[in-house]
């Protein structure tokens, strides 16, 4: 990590060293935009460092989330060409992309009704899946419980190592020549209306031509954050199982596995490294991370009940992180009412997946000063009460 000169000024100050913070400076300096610098007290970390990393726009979309599948599409699209130019960029590093497809399940006939629907809903809006049999789902997947009636396979729905993905970003933003400095951005300055910046917990000041806001559930929390400019992210708590398949036992899981059981989402997502992640909770606890003993035996009960195999395997960590939600569980991308503030928050449980495109209409943003197409749905500023979008829900 590097240190501030005295009097530092940049063209891009990111506030926040998650997947998104780091992703976004990285693209802002291959646009040419100089002395671009990330504060956050620990690079790399954030929800994403817990997350199983599925990208799966079709098998996680719900209805009325059209306009969120179209961005998520949109940078699953980008995603292989994405980690093949940053594992160059990080000097080799790999991010654990793996076209492996997923597996959506039913386990009683109401859950099959629902994934029937869905599958519907797919069709209507031409997205590739394929219906299967419960038959044909064990098939695909064995070690699948005998009572799975029916399911999803939707080939294009892949996965990442979160863990990776953050260690390559830091790598190619160090070799890129951001500056990632460790600190807390303690107070956003604002002068005559505008954000010019921040004040640290190291009492060190960075003057800023423009500030992007990548803090996750925190962001809307910042002192110095005039109120009614960013709504507010709550984080919602999910708590995550990893266990290892040993050499014997493997494949265990060629794919990643989606279903609903007794009305909780489950999925297990399979490593080419024998690792197994099972998530994930969804608990509005404000900023708890406490991994619980009822969060874990609902996980692994419910997993079971899926993959009965999966009480054999070894578990090796538990964790806790927050997903970032907005007031509508679509990310917030884009200029705010307050000049020279950027937002890059609320991705809620799609911060992975949603990397790629972030980090690209962003650094277009950034570099021109004009919002994207595909960014323009998700400004900040559709909360405004004279928002177009405001009035249309209203």
């Amino acid at each position: 990590m590097s240190r501030l000169s005295a009097g530092s000024h940049a063209d891009v100050l990111v506030i926040g060293g998650g997947v998104i913070g780091l992703a976004v400076a990285w693209r802002a300096a291959q646009r040419g935009l100089r002395n671009v610098i990330v504060v956050d007290p620990r690079h790399g970390g954030g929800a994403a460092g817990v997350a199983a990393g599925m990208l799966a726009p079709v098998t996680e979309l719900q209805y009325g989330e059209e306009p969120l599948l179209h961005l998520g599409v949109a940078s699953n699209r980008r995603y292989e060409g994405f980690a093949a130019e940053l594992t160059e960029a990080s000097g080799g590093l790999d991010t654990g992309y793996r076209r492996c497809g997923t597996i959506a399940v039913a386990l009683d006939s109401d859950d099959r009704e629902e994934l029937r629907e869905l599958h519907a809903f797919h069709q209507r809006l031409g997205l590739d899946s394929t219906w299967l049999t419960g038959r044909e789902a064990r098939r695909l997947e064995p070690m699948l419980a005998p009572g799975v009636r029916g399911g999803l396979h939707v080939a294009d729905d892949h996965q990442v190592d979160p863990r990776r993905l953050l260690t390559a970003l830091v790598a190619a933003c160090e070799r890129a020549g951001v500056l990632l400095h460790r600190a807390e951005a303690v107070e956003l300055l604002v002068e005559d209306g505008r954000a010019t910046g921040a004040r640290l917990s190291t009492l060190e000041t960075v003057t800023a031509e423009q500030v992007v806001l990548a803090a996750g559930p925190h962001s809307h929390r910042l002192p110095g954050l005039p109120e009614g400019v960013l709504p507010a992210v709550r984080p919602v708590k999910g708590q995550v199982l990893r266990l290892q398949v040993p050499e014997v036992y493997r494949p265990f899981l060629s794919r990643n596995v989606r279903a609903v059981v007794r009305g909780q989402h489950l999925y297990l997502v399979p490593r080419e490294n024998g690792e197994l992640v099972i998530g994930a909770t969804t608990e509005e606890q404000g900023y708890d991370t406490t991994v619980t003993a009822g969060g874990v035996y609902e996980l692994l009960r419910d997993a079971h009940e899926l993959v009965p195999g999966i009480t054999e395997l070894p578990l090796r960590e538990t964790a806790a992180g927050l997903r970032p939600g907005s007031p509508d569980n679509a990310p917030l991308l884009g200029p705010t009412a307050l000049p020279g503030l950027v937002a890059a928050t609320g991705h809620y449980r799609n911060g992975v997946l949603l990397t790629p495109v972030t980090a690209d209409l962003l650094a277009d943003y950034l570099a021109t000063g004009e919002v994207p197409d595909l960014a323009r749905p998700f400004t900040p500023t559709r909360f405004s009460p004279a928002s177009p979008l405001t009035k249309a829900c209203a």
